[in-house]
């Protein structure tokens, strides 16, 4: 019954809101009426327009989380999205998974697994990352990659399925940016 109350609750807010422009305000505001059904939410949680999230009582957020545009948020399992975290427009994020019954993966048992995301990562564009996933602190994950590992190496991972590119200390050795 919670995560029904959840559901109805998240649907409300995003019907409240959808109309409202993408300002720092209005998205810090977005954010703030989302908190109240989350289990953990830090400061400045900002949440753009167009936005999905399902499943919100699985749902924990650092200080400093960003979601950007057309963003899916769909739970099944924990979401941990820690602080400084940035996801960009149209990225999808689902922690669960399907299983195959009778040929079919329509009527397959649901597999939920955790996903977590490491402080200070950045998530691209149209990025989908998968159940069980870990991205670790201070990561980027390219641009219209799949995430489907956990990995212990902060750095910049990309490709279908997303590799690691380059680890962190290669990309800022000698104060370079990515």
């Amino acid at each position: 019954m919670k995560s029904k109350l959840g559901l109805l609750y998240a649907w409300f807010i995003f019907t409240l809101t959808f109309f409202l422009p993408d300002q720092k305000l209005i998205m810090r505001f977005r954010g703030w009426l989302y908190s109240f059904a989350m289990p953990s939410c830090g400061s400045n949680f900002q949440v753009s327009n167009n936005t999905k999230i399902l499943g919100i009582d699985k749902l924990f957020v650092g200080n400093d989380v960003f979601l950007a545009t057309g963003c899916v948020i769909n739970t099944g399992g924990e979401i941990h999205l820690k602080n400084g975290v940035l996801i960009g427009i149209n990225s999808v994020v689902v922690a669960g998974n399907h299983t195959m019954l009778n040929g079919s993966y329509r009527f397959g048992i649901r597999q939920l697994k955790p996903i977590v995301i490491g402080a200070g990562s950045w998530i691209g564009a149209n990025v989908t990352i998968t159940a069980g996933s870990t991205v670790p602190e201070s990561s980027v994950v390219a641009a219209n990659s799949v995430y489907l590992s956990s990995n212990d190496v902060a750095g910049v991972y990309a490709g279908v399925p997303a590799k690691l590119i380059k680890s962190s200390h290669d990309v800022h050795k000698n104060g370079n940016n990515i």
